[in-house]
């Protein structure tokens, strides 16, 4: 059940699933249907207590302007540790996926005795703005949709969703559920709060794009050997967004880390993978 919580002096939702004398997995998305209701689930029916939230600015936790952010990425991983607090959790197996896992990297550093395990699905070893060198960009069609999308309003539900969809599409891999990701992109719309500016809502739940304007801080690549929590890095193969190179970079600098690569898959986490994600997820927090 959803509840509002206060964590780090502000207001987030979040949402368990399972026994509190489980293994408690925080999940970090950008909102909490980052990680799908049957994922989370599923998770617990394994003996898993699964903890989610919404972010910042994010689904029905607070809200001010995600177009100008007066928060840092060092606030959203203080919140996090201040989520496993209003929990009452010591420390937790932290998973993140997408811009989730620059914030679960960080908690991991920064609060290595909170972090149990450390799950990175999807994601990448530096904040918003253009790679390292030595990784691969954005796809270049990708950015193309991005930056030159079709006429949105944002503020109508039909449009907006038609948009995602085909959004979700050239981030996914060549096997697309279109009816899967639109039934998830019309949950975060439906859980949306009309407050304020709608459209800026609606693009900040669904494109995060607080990120684009926040202040991410120093780097934080050339620390990865310190990190101390066993570490599972899960990627697509076919990931236009963040390509299976910053996977393998992530696996690469952190000590002991496994891979797990999905074939045929982008940056999503479709119910087709959850058979080979929930097992090796599993295995890792146990």
């Amino acid at each position: 059940m959803e509840r509002i919580i206060e964590a780090n002096g502000v207001e987030l939702c979040a949402e368990t699933f399972g026994d509190a004398a489980d293994a408690p997995v925080l999940l970090i998305g950008n909102t909490m249907l980052t990680w799908p209701d049957e994922l989370c689930a599923r998770l617990a029916a394994l003996r898993r207590l699964v903890v989610r939230y919404d972010l910042r600015d994010m689904g029905r936790s607070a809200t001010a302007d995600p177009e100008a952010p007066g928060y840092t990425l060092r606030d959203l991983v203080a919140d996090a540790a201040g989520v496993l607090d209003a929990h009452g959790l010591p420390s937790a197996h932290v998973a993140g996926f997408g811009v989730g896992g620059w914030i679960a990297q960080l908690l991991a550093l920064d609060h290595p005795s909170r972090v149990r395990t450390l799950t990175l699905v999807g994601t990448r070893p530096t904040a918003p703005g253009p790679a390292d060198a030595d990784l691969p960009e954005h796809a270049p069609e990708l950015m193309a949709h991005i930056m030159n999308p079709p006429e949105v309003d944002w503020d109508d539900r039909a449009s907006v969703v038609a948009f995602m969809v085909e959004s979700a599409r050239h981030l996914a891999g060549p096997s697309f559920d279109e009816a899967e990701a639109r039934k998830n992109i019309e949950r975060v719309y439906d859980r949306t709060p009309v407050t304020g500016d709608p459209g800026k809502a609606h693009r900040a739940n669904q494109m995060a794009t607080a990120f684009a304007a926040l202040d991410a801080g120093p780097r934080w690549r050339e620390r990865l050997g310190e990190i101390t929590a066993p570490t599972l890095v899960i990627h697509g193969e076919d990931d236009p967004f963040f390509p299976l190179g910053n996977g393998r970079a992530l696996a690469a600098e952190i000590p002991g880390a496994e891979l797990l690569t999905l074939p045929g898959t982008g940056n999503e986490l479709p119910r087709r993978v959850w058979d080979e994600v929930v097992p090796a997820l599993l295995r890792h927090t146990s």
